[in-house]
């Protein structure tokens, strides 16, 4: 009996290690798989903080009469990543169309530019703006007259502003127009964006250019 029961008493000691290293096998590979998750979800947080290709592009805004053309100048500028025409340097938050109309709010028809500078510089925007529009009517371009077709440079950094003053100062000298240059130069301000139907407006109309546009 006493045979018997050491026997026994080691085939239990026997069982209880097999089910333990059964166990402890189970839980390593759980903790593995759980690990490798742990360190998926790591990577996919790492890789959403790298920055992105946007991260590289930079902002331009400018007013030169009716929007509408003046965004169809700029949208197949090679480098030009995006462009949107709303209101800027007003007084009343989120006007429509009709408010600016009015000519009573203080607002510009501008455009904002998102572009790449690697592909194209601020000094060839501000050539472009230039070029389309007349910078010496004082808050008029051709039969559209009030404020909100005024001549403005909004610049969103200090050497955009060098740029633009620059650019300016270098037009100024050139000759180029026999009256004096009346384009305003100032901060950004915020930027409303216009209503859908006058984005890409000339394009939905099926033309490519209108009297403030140009070719590239």
């Amino acid at each position: 009996m006493k045979r018997v029961a050491n026997i026994s008493t080691t085939a239990v000691a026997l069982l209880a290690f097999i089910i333990t290293a059964a166990f402890t096998v189970g839980c390593d590979k759980e903790g593995a798989e759980n690990m490798a998750g742990s360190d998926k979800q790591n990577n996919t947080l790492n890789a959403a903080k790298q920055p992105t290709q946007s991260d590289k592009y930079e902002k331009a805004t400018f007013a030169a009469g009716c929007f509408w053309g003046v965004e169809a100048s700029f949208r197949n500028v090679e480098g030009v990543r995006a462009t949107s025409v709303g209101y800027t340097a007003g007084r009343l938050e989120n006007p429509t169309y009709e408010d600016v109309c009015t000519d009573k709010t203080g607002h510009a028809e501008a455009i904002e530019i998102i572009y790449d500078p690697a592909k194209v510089s601020f000094e060839h925007l501000l050539e472009i703006f230039w070029k389309i529009h007349d910078p010496t009517t004082l808050d008029r371009q051709g039969s559209d007259v009030g404020t909100q077709y005024r001549s403005a440079i909004f610049y969103h950094s200090p050497r955009q502003q060098t740029l633009a003053q620059t650019s300016m100062e270098e037009l100024r000298k050139s000759g180029r127009f026999d009256k004096p240059i009346v384009t305003r130069l100032v901060p950004a301000s915020k930027f409303y964006k216009a209503e859908e139907h006058h984005q890409r407006y000339l394009e939905k109309q099926g033309k490519t250019t209108c009297s403030s546009t140009i070719k590239h």
